[in-house]
C-alpha cells in the first residue's frame, strides 16, 4: 500500500534529493494561481487604504478636522473587523472560492457607491460596507494559498501575496495623485471599483483553488483557539507590525502636509516611491521566513520598524524623508513571517479560523484606534509625538515573539 502511495506521486523516499525537486516543481506550478490572488488581495487593500493619500482632498472638500478625517479609516476597519471575524460562516457554505469572488465583487459596488456620496455621513455609511465587503476575502485567501503549495514553501508563497499590499502602498498615493488632475475624489474611488470587478471576473473565469469550505467557526473551535498563548501574542504581534506599516501610512499624508508643511502632490509621491523597495525586502523576509524562521524574522524586523518609527517621529527635514523610506521598506516584512508564524498555530482545518480572529484585531488597533488617537494630537498639535510614541510601542512589543510556541509542519 505505501510503494503503490509513492509509485502514484512518483517520488522516492529514499532520495531526499527527489521529494524536494518534487516540491519545488509544485511550487513552480501554482506561481500563475499565486498571483491572481495577489491580485484581488491587491485591489481588495487599495480599496481600504486608497482614502489615505485622498485625506487631504477629502478634508478640504468636506471642511473635516483631523479626528474626522481618521474616523474615516476607524469606520472602514470596524466593518472589515466584523467579516473578516465571521468570514468562516460564509466559506463554510459556499467555500473559500466563492468568498473570494463575493468579496471582489461586493468590493467593486461598495467603492462605486462612494463615488456617489457628497457628504459626511453618506460618506462614513458607504466605507462600513466597503470594510464589510472586503473583510470577507483574507482568511478564504490564505486558506486557498496555502493549500496549493506545500508547508515548506508557504514563506516564498506568502511573500508573493504580500507583494500586493505592497504595492497597494505604492499604487495608491501615485495613481491617486496622478488621476486627481483629471477627476474628483470620487471618481478616483469609482474607477478603482470597476477594476475591482474586472478582477473578480478573471478569478472566476480562471482562478484555481478553494474549492473546500472553511471550518465552521463555533464556540469550540473559537474555545480551543483562544484557549492558546501563542495565539494572543500572534495577535498582538499582528497588531504591532500593522501599525509599523498599515496605520503610521494611513495618517503620514496628513502628517507630512499639516505638521511638516509639505505639499500634497509632493507628499503622496513621496510615500508612494518610498514603498517601492517592499516590493523587494518582502521576498527577502518570505526567504528569512524559510531559512530562520519565523520567531526570529518578527523579533527583528519589528525591533527595526519600532527604532525606525520611533526616529521618524523626532526627525524633520532631510532625515525625516530618508527615514519615510527607510521605515517602509523594514515594516513589510512582517507579514511573511507573521502569516506563516500563524498558520503553525492550530491544525490546517483551524488555520483560516486563526487568520480571521487575529488579522481583524491587529487592524482594529492598527487601523482604527491608532488613526484616530494620532487625529487627536495632531489636532492637539503634537502629531509628532503620534508618529514617535508609535514607533515605542512597536519595539518594546517586538519582545513578545520569543515567547510563540508553534507547530512543525
Amino acid at each position: 500500500m505505501t510503494s503503490r502511495r509513492i509509485n502514484q506521486r512518483n517520488i522516492d523516499l529514499n532520495n531526499p534529493s527527489t521529494v524536494s525537486t518534487e516540491a519545488d516543481s509544485s511550487f513552480r506550478s501554482q506561481i500563475g494561481p499565486i498571483l491572481l490572488l495577489a491580485s484581488i488581495f491587491l485591489l481588495n487593500f487599495m480599496g481600504r487604504i486608497i482614502i489615505a493619500p485622498l485625506l487631504p482632498a477629502i478634508e478640504k472638500d468636506l471642511s473635516l478636522s483631523h479626528v474626522q478625517a481618521g474616523s474615516l479609516i476607524l469606520i472602514t476597519t470596524a466593518g472589515y473587523f466584523v467579516t473578516v471575524m465571521g468570514s468562516g460562516f460564509l466559506s463554510s457554505v459556499v467555500t473559500h472560492r466563492n468568498t473570494i469572488l463575493f468579496s471582489a465583487f461586493a468590493g467593486a459596488l461598495a467603492l462605486i457607491g462612494i463615488s456617489f456620496s457628497h457628504s459626511l455621513l453618506g460618506l462614513r455609511g458607504s466605507l462600513l460596507l466597503l470594510g464589510l465587503a472586503t473583510g470577507f476575502y483574507l482568511p478564504s485567501g490564505i486558506a486557498t494559498l496555502t493549500s496549493l503549495v506545500p508547508a515548506k514553501h508557504w514563506g516564498k508563497a506568502l511573500s508573493i501575496h504580500e507583494l500586493a499590499p505592497n504595492l497597494g502602498f505604492v499604487a495608491a498615493p501615485l495613481i491617486s495623485e496622478a488621476l486627481l488632475h483629471w477627476l474628483s475624489w470620487r471618481s478616483v474611488l469609482g474607477v478603482l471599483g470597476l477594476s475591482s470587478a474586472l478582477c473578480g471576473w478573471v478569478f472566476w473565469r480562471f482562478g484555481q483553488g478553494g474549492k473546500f469550505q472553511g471550518q465552521v467557526p463555533n464556540l469550540s473551535s473559537y474555545r480551543n483557539l483562544l484557549s492558546q498563548s501563542s495565539f494572543w501574542i500572534m495577535a498582538i504581534l499582528f497588531a504591532l507590525g500593522m501599525a509599523g506599516s498599515f496605520g503610521i501610512y494611513t495618517m503620514l499624508p496628513l502628517y507630512l502636509t499639516a505638521a511638516q508643511g509639505m505639499d500634497r502632490p509632493f507628499a503622496n509621491t513621496l510615500i508612494g516611491l518610498s514603498r517601492v523597495s517592499g516590493l523587494f525586502t518582502t521576498l527577502m523576509a518570505g526567504w528569512a521566513t524559510d531559512r530562520f524562521g519565523s520567531r526570529r524574522t518578527l523579533l527583528l524586523v519589528l525591533l527595526l520598524t519600532g527604532l525606525t518609527t520611533l526616529l521618524m517621529g523626532m526627525a524633520t527635514g532631510a532625515w525625516l524623508m530618508l527615514l519615510v523610506f527607510v521605515q517602509p521598506m523594514l515594516a513589510v516584512c512582517f507579514f511573511p513571517a507573521g502569516f506563516a508564524a500563524i498558520s503553525r498555530i492550530g491544525s490546517a482545518e483551524s488555520r483560516s479560523l486563526a487568520v480571521s480572529v487575529a488579522v481583524p484585531l491587529g487592524f482594529l488597533f492598527a487601523g482604527g484606534a491608532l488613526p484616530v488617537a494620532i487625529g487627536i494630537l495632531g489636532d492637539a498639535g503634537r502629531f509628532a509625538a503620534g508618529i514617535a510614541g508609535t514607533g515605542l510601542v512597536i519595539f518594546c512589543g517586538a519582545f513578545l515573539s520569543r515567547f510563540l510556541r508553534l507547530r512543525q509542519q
